[in-house]
């Protein structure tokens, strides 16, 4: 893959995802009437927390987030401005949805792409991308007491997932840093997207629930 730096463009990309997450994360806190401390706690989980569980499984230690303070910077202030614009955000659902989608978008390719430099095969490094993905939304869920949204239907995990295998199957071409990256990007938040409009879900059991 051929790039200037890709280094520098990936903290970029990791930085504005963490961003985007952290404010959904915030946005989720005060509804659920969590103080300015509960605000940040799910800003910083929300945005931090797939890379973090991405780095343990890596051995990337210790994870990005301790070692560069853009890292903790960057939902601190995501979640300071949730806390006090939470009503003029709140109305903006939808853009905050949309943002959300571009957010796990950025995530699986800057977490295949890490995985795949710290020489993890093709299908780990895919996975790899889907837990960055989609790891900071599940423990922010769970923190606030909910069944993760990933559970509940929404086609969350598998654009995340279909967006880092092409990210890793092109990794290794001779396309440039930003073509991988808008290509496996963009079909993950291009997906995502469509199903938020179609109201796509993954299939669920019926019939009775008792086994």
């Amino acid at each position: 893959m051929a790039t200037t730096d890709p280094s520098t463009t990936q903290v970029v990309l990791d930085l504005a995802g963490i961003f985007v997450f952290a404010i959904s994360g915030a946005l989720v806190a005060v509804r659920k009437g969590l103080d300015v401390f509960g605000v940040l706690v799910l800003a910083g989980t929300t945005g931090l927390g797939g890379g973090f569980l991405r780095d343990v499984l890596i051995d990337a230690t210790p994870p990005a987030a301790l070692q560069d303070w853009r890292y903790l910077l960057v939902p601190l202030v995501a979640g300071l401005l949730a806390f006090v614009y939470h009503p003029a955000l709140g109305r903006m659902e939808r853009s905050v949805n949309v943002l959300d989608a571009f957010g796990l978008g950025l995530f699986c390719v800057t977490g295949s792409l890490k995985a795949l430099d710290y020489g993890l095969g093709v299908a780990p490094a895919a996975l790899m991308g889907m837990v960055t993905g989609i790891g900071g939304g599940m423990l922010r869920d769970l923190l606030a007491g909910r069944v993760p949204a990933v559970f509940r239907g929404e086609l969350y995990a598998t654009p995340a997932l279909a967006g880092s295998i092409v990210v890793v199957a092109l990794a290794h071409t001779d396309l440039s840093y930003w073509t991988v990256a808008l290509l496996g990007g963009g079909l993950c938040t291009v997906w995502r997207l469509v199903a938020i409009w179609r109201h796509w879900q993954a299939p669920v059991p019926t019939g009775p629930a008792s086994v």
